[in-house]
This record gives C-alpha cells, sequence and structure tokens, in this order.
C-alpha cells in the first residue's frame, strides 16, 4: 500500500503543478479556457492544405470534384485568366467528367472590399457545394472569403476580419471544399488559412486568417506559371522571397502572446518555429537557385517549375509562423497607390504588386530585426550568395541587406518608394496604414516605434 500511496501522492503533486489546457488535464471540459499561468505561448501547430503537384496535373480535377459528388460548382478567376490555358484545361476536365458549373470571373486583381463583397454576393445567389479558384493570390483570397461568408450568410462583412479593423470573430462554421489552381509562383495562398484585401476606407490592406478558410486541396501544375510576363514573375517570386525570409526571422513562437485561452484563439500566424523554419529555409534556397532564371527565361520550365514548388514551401512555412514587417509596411504601399501602373499587368487601375510592394523595404527592415537574432540573418545571407567568412554578428544585418540590394539590383527592381510614386511627404500616411497591420507586425523579432517605422521608409525610398 506504502507503494501505492507514493504513486497517488506524485499524481497528486503533478496535478498541482501542471498547466490546466486540454493536453494537460482530464478536467479541461469544464472550463471554456484554461490558464497556463504564463503570458507567452508555449505550442505551435502545423496547418497546410493537401498539395497535389505535377505537370499536367490539372486534367484530374474533374474527377476530384466527380469523387466529391459535386453537383454545383463555383469557378472563380479574373478577366485575364479566363481567357488562358489554366482555365481552360480546368474546364475542360469539369466537362469532360460532367461537373455542372457557374463561373465567376470578375475577380480584380489586388482584390478590395468591395471586390469581395461582389463575389460573396455572386456566391450566395446559388447554393453551390464545392468552390474552385484558379489564378494567384488574389483570385484564390477571393474565392475563400466567398466561401466563408456564402456558408455564413448572417455574418456581418467585418465579423471575420482582423483586428483591429475587423472583430476578428473565431471562425466555428463548417465552409464548403475548395480547390485552388494557382497560376502564379508567389502568394502561397493555396496552402493558407488567410485572405487579403485592400480596405479602401483606410487605403491599407488588411484580411482574414483562419485555418479554417483554407483550401481543401492545392492542384500545382508548373505548366500554368509558363505564361507568367517577366514582370510578373519577378514580383510573385519576391513575395516567395520575402516569404521565407520573414517567417525565419519572426518572433520564435513560445515568445508571442498572449498565450491563448482556448486552441481556436491560437492565431495562424503564431511565429517561428522548428517546422516551418524547415520549410521557409527550404524555399529560400530554391529562389536563391532558381528565381533569376525563372524571371529571364519564360520557356525555362525547371526554373518556373522550381519556383512554383518553392511558392508552396515558403506557403506552408509562412502559413504557420507568419510574417513581419515587409508584409505589414507593404500594405499601405500598396492602399495608398496613386498613379503607379506595373508593367506586365493587365489591369485598368493603378497597381503596385503585392510582391513589390513588400520588398521594396527589405533591405531596410532586415538591416533592422538583424540585432535580434544575427544568425539567422547570416545565414539567409549566405544561402543568397554572400560570403559570411569574415563578418561580425554584428554587421549580419548591413550584410543581408546589401545582398538583397544586389539581388533586387539584378532582377531590375525599381529604385525604392520614390520610383513607384512616393515622396518623403507620404511618409505619415504609410506610418497610419502599418499601424493596423498588428496581426504580422508584432511578429517583427524586433520591437518598434512609429519613429523606427517612419525610418525604415524613408530608408526605403531609395535602394541603390
Amino acid at each position: 500500500m506504502a507503494g501505492r500511496d507514493r504513486i497517488v501522492h506524485l499524481l497528486r503533486q503533478l496535478e498541482k503543478a501542471a498547466c490546466r489546457c486540454p493536453a494537460h488535464s482530464h478536467t479541461f471540459h469544464q472550463a471554456s479556457g484554461h490558464d497556463c499561468g504564463r503570458k507567452t505561448d508555449y505550442a505551435f501547430e502545423m496547418a497546410s492544405s493537401n498539395i497535389r503537384y505535377g505537370e499536367g496535373v490539372t486534367r484530374e480535377i474533374g474527377m476530384d470534384l466527380q469523387n466529391m459528388g459535386a453537383r454545383n460548382v463555383c469557378l472563380m478567376t479574373d478577366n485575364n485568366l479566363s481567357q488562358l490555358y489554366p482555365v481552360e484545361a480546368v474546364l475542360e476536365s469539369l466537362v469532360q467528367n460532367g461537373v455542372n458549373y457557374k463561373v465567376y470571373d470578375n475577380v480584380r486583381v489586388e482584390p478590395t472590399d468591395s471586390s469581395f463583397k461582389e463575389a460573396i454576393a455572386f456566391a450566395k445567389k446559388e447554393t453551390f457545394d464545392v468552390y474552385v479558384a484558379v489564378g494567384g493570390g488574389s483570385v484564390i483570397d477571393t474565392c475563400k472569403a466567398a466561401n466563408l461568408y456564402a456558408c455564413h450568410p448572417d455574418a456581418d462583412f467585418l465579423d471575420f476580419v482582423n483586428v483591429p479593423i475587423g472583430k476578428g470573430k473565431p471562425i466555428t462554421g463548417a465552409l464548403k471544399p475548395l480547390i485552388a489552381v494557382p497560376t502564379t509562383a508567389g502568394t502561397g495562398s493555396e496552402t493558407t488559412g488567410v485572405a487579403i484585401f485592400d480596405f479602401k476606407k483606410l487605403k491599407a490592406k488588411t484580411g482574414i486568417a483562419s485555418r479554417a478558410i483554407k483550401p481543401t486541396l492545392g492542384i500545382v501544375d508548373p505548366l500554368h506559371t509558363l505564361h507568367m510576363p517577366e514582370r510578373v514573375a519577378a514580383n510573385s517570386g519576391f513575395d516567395v522571397l520575402c516569404h521565407a525570409l520573414e517567417s525565419y526571422t519572426a518572433l520564435p513562437y513560445n515568445m508571442r502572446s498572449p498565450c491563448p485561452p482556448n486552441p481556436i484563439d491560437r492565431p495562424a500566424y503564431q511565429g517561428s518555429n522548428p517546422i516551418s523554419d524547415v520549410w521557409s529555409r527550404h524555399a529560400l534556397n530554391v529562389v536563391a537557385k532558381y528565381m533569376k532564371r525563372a524571371v529571364n527565361d519564360a520557356e525555362d520550365v525547371k526554373a518556373r517549375s522550381s519556383m512554383h514548388l518553392a511558392s508552396v514551401f515558403a506557403g506552408i512555412g509562412f502559413g504557420n509562423a507568419g510574417v513581419h514587417l515587409c508584409h505589414g509596411m507593404s500594405y499601405p504601399i500598396a492602399g495608398n497607390v496613386k498613379t503607379y501602373m506595373a508593367k506586365g499587368y493587365n489591369v485598368d487601375h493603378p497597381v503596385v504588386p503585392h510582391g513589390l510592394s513588400v520588398v521594396l523595404t527589405s533591405p531596410a527592415v532586415f538591416a533592422f530585426t538583424a540585432s535580434m537574432c544575427p544568425e539567422r540573418h547570416l545565414e539567409a545571407a549566405e544561402i543568397l550568395g554572400a560570403d559570411v567568412s569574415n563578418t561580425k554578428r554584428e554587421d549580419a544585418g548591413l550584410l543581408l541587406a546589401d545582398t538583397l540590394r544586389q539581388f533586387l539590383y539584378d532582377l531590375k527592381v525599381e529604385d525604392g518608394l520614390s520610383a513607384v510614386g512616393y515622396t518623403k511627404d507620404d511618409i505619415p500616411d504609410l506610418v497610419r496604414g502599418t499601424i493596423p497591420q498588428e496581426r504580422v507586425t508584432k511578429l517583427s523579432p524586433r520591437e518598434h516605434t512609429e519613429e523606427d517605422l517612419t525610418n525604415l521608409f524613408e530608408a526605403s525610398l531609395k535602394l541603390y
């Protein structure tokens, strides 16, 4: 009996010392939340869409829909893509497999709250049981939102939009299956539970972030990237580059606060962690090896295919770790665009493409953040081709910044924010547009003030 008493005593001592979270307690069901007794998180969660990759794999989508028992499919794309091979290939597979569908081809490149609402209205008119998105991040994100709000018809638009612009409510209801067919090698939206849009009232981007909206399946067909014009390939690739760099250097998951009272409150962007690190680092290696080739030669199938996969790798990495300052600062850069018309984009409105808006601040940002994790910044610089053998830890940021500037120069990137229409007088508006982006900016490894943001924007007016 003495042995048994000792075991009971030890178990009681462990119960007193243990966190009362669901993973550690048999009493968790008695309360709606838990208290770990700590301010920062203690866990991370990996989530990603299923991914199918291969040349010509798009031909299988009709069979997938048939296997799902789909009766009425909503296919979303944009006006330009609706005339191109990727949409043609999808429609051919649907017809061959007898799948009933309706097409919405009015997705806006760099979507807004208004364009989201138009797509949502289309989705609500019918009873769709599966959604298909064929396009870049704009199309996939729009389709995610349409699926979400069609399945929550009584929700206000701001209910699920990120705090502080929206209410950031957790998504508890089931959504319909969504198959994403990406046609650019950049956003990684086929892997993530994130949908980004311009909130016109504030002239800044925000979005919806929840694992509930991630696609059921991403069909990654490298043949779809061969149609991308040079600048589209470049700007898409810069998004991959920054996804990898930012997620790899983000605040570690166990330093992010607050500790969620319930697992449903744990954000999609959790901070860098051992699993996302693997994906982010590998994506950066692929970018270093293939991006210049993919931009300079549209017929280099190996390079374009590799960048398509790198987009997926980085998507899995940042979709769980998150991004930080480059993305947070990019949203007002894109949202406040005046007259800049990007080359290679068939649109009727001024636009700073997302990847370009992100990468223009990257040299300044990584020079700023390096002091918090210099080893990771040095590793990134080395992957991108720098000689780090004689570099001191305190110089990691400057080396990575110089390496990025050379990379951007080689790929003919515009000379800073001034080249896309911004002046020093615009910086207060850009800073104001960054402040609401706390979902990502709080993952910066280095804390920052409004003055710091001002200095980073000023440093990004000219790159070379």
